[in-house]
């Protein structure tokens, strides 16, 4: 058996935008449904969600029978020794794609690809586990460099004051914009849509594409997400589970309790 390639890391590098949505419900249940709807990819949150290695593998094996559905996880954090060891655990259970947030500089995402890589490229933990298939993926550890995908989130004003240089770390796939904590950053607690925080995410999402990297970012405003595809952004999440059920069930009820 071979190991499989990353469809997502293929398309962002052929330059094929893919529509997201992003998941903190922390159900293997909900996350079905998810993956039966067409996304491109399907994001499990690690870093705001109730999850934990369980519930992610579980989310995963769900995506998984939809194979027109990339999964997506997001670690915790990714740098420095408790980092790496969220980022072997992860890709032990065979998350190809992994979001990272809280990436400032090119220090730590040079560090954060080591992380995701087997020697002599990185210092990932040798095993592999459920990502190998037990072993039944042989040229595995030899062949699984090549198919993670790296995305780190950039939602500092000290990212953007380094984005160029985060760029330019080789292993590096694409670079998400944090619009909430990128707005609090710049001094807009809650207003993401300030025009100061807009003008910074469109130079970004232009610079990473520069570059030659994904940009990436989450909105659930139809126009604005729009607008980020077609400033080139390449990976844009859509909505959020939590949020369609919470909007979607008060507008239910509001309907009837009037």
């Amino acid at each position: 058996m071979q190991t499989p390639v990353n469809p997502f890391k293929q398309a962002l590098a052929q330059g094929r935008p893919q529509i997201g949505l992003w998941m903190g419900l922390a159900s293997a249940y909900t996350a079905e449904i998810c993956a039966g709807a067409g996304f491109d990819w399907l994001l499990i949150d690690g870093e705001h969600a109730p999850n934990g290695l369980d519930s992610i593998l579980a989310q995963a094996q769900a995506v998984a029978a939809y194979p027109a559905t990339h999964a997506i996880a997001r670690v915790p954090m990714g740098h420095g020794h408790v980092g790496q060891m969220l980022l072997k655990q992860y890709l032990d259970l065979g998350v190809q794609t992994l979001l990272v947030p809280m990436v400032d500089t090119a220090e730590q995402a040079a560090a954060v690809v080591q992380g995701m890589r087997y020697p002599p490229q990185g210092v990932r933990g040798m095993g592999g586990a459920r990502a190998s298939r037990w072993g039944r993926y042989p040229n595995y550890a030899k062949e699984a460099n090549a198919q993670v995908c790296l995305l780190v989130q950039a939602e500092t004003a000290q990212a953007l004051a380094n984005l160029d240089a985060i760029c330019a770390v080789e292993g590096v796939d694409g670079v998400f914009i944090g619009p909430a904590d990128l707005s609090a950053s710049m001094g807009h607690v809650g207003n993401p849509g300030h025009p100061e925080v807009q003008a910074a995410i469109d130079d970004a999402i232009r610079r990473i594409r520069a570059a030659g990297k994904a940009p990436g970012i989450l909105t659930s405003d139809e126009a604005q997400a729009l607008h980020y595809l077609a400033l080139g952004a390449l990976f844009v999440a859509v909505g959020l589970d939590g949020q369609i059920l919470a909007r979607g069930t008060a507008a239910l009820a509001a309907k009837f309790k009037t």
